[in-house]
């Protein structure tokens, strides 16, 4: 059942993987073709970004089991539209028992996507501004496994996008948030060490384009 020490864990198929997928059908197919794979368009970015904040003091999967009706509260993340919410939407989308009904961070997304818009105004794209912190190999450890993840939670690096963020007045994206987010959108690889997907991740990232 692969090396939980490692934090691998066999898939249905019998190959080792992050063990965090626990095989549950939807999480599985998450973590192989989604999770670590690089990102560069901006409305895909903001949803990550939005949901990753959605997550705080949850579990992930609660989030993704939920991320159609977040897409259908939410305008499918397109931030032009989500910042023209108003008031009366704050109150519909508590309403909403499909999605986390939280105020703050509903009112958060809403504000978020127009400091999104503003973003891209300036710098031309979300994806333009996020790739440049993408961290350098002297950032990375020389091995990623379960015991350097749970000795990291945040890293210099999302500390660093976390007080820019706030500077620009985005709100739930502490550096934990924001270390998650460059998780998911490929920012960095860290599927494990000895997980099939960490070297399918590796050659995707080589190919891809960052984004100016």
């Amino acid at each position: 059942m692969g090396n939980e020490n490692a934090g691998l864990l066999d898939g249905p198929d019998g190959v080792a993987r992050c063990f965090w997928h626990g095989n549950l059908p939807d999480y599985l197919h998450y973590h192989d073709h989604e999770w670590g794979r690089p990102v560069a368009d901006d409305r895909r970015l903001f949803e990550k970004i939005c949901l990753e904040g959605f997550q705080s003091g949850l579990s992930w999967l609660t989030i993704l089991r939920k991320r159609e009706n977040f897409r259908d509260a939410f305008s499918n993340f397109e931030f032009d539209k989500v910042a023209r919410f108003t008031d009366q939407d704050v109150e519909r989308l508590l309403g909403n028992a499909g999605i986390i009904r939280h105020r703050g961070k509903i009112v958060s997304t809403i504000n978020n996507a127009k400091r999104a818009r503003e973003m891209v105004d300036e710098f031309g794209s979300l994806a333009a501004w996020f790739w440049k912190f993408e961290p350098g190999p002297g950032e990375r450890p020389e091995i990623v496994d379960l015991a350097h993840l749970r000795a990291n939670t945040t890293t210099a690096v999302s500390v660093r996008i976390s007080k820019e963020l706030k500077k620009r007045g985005w709100s739930f994206v502490g550096p934990t948030t924001v270390y998650a987010f460059m998780q998911a959108m490929g920012l960095v690889n860290d599927h494990f060490e000895g997980c099939v997907c960490r070297a399918e991740v590796e050659a995707e990232r080589k190919k891809f384009k960052r984004p100016k």
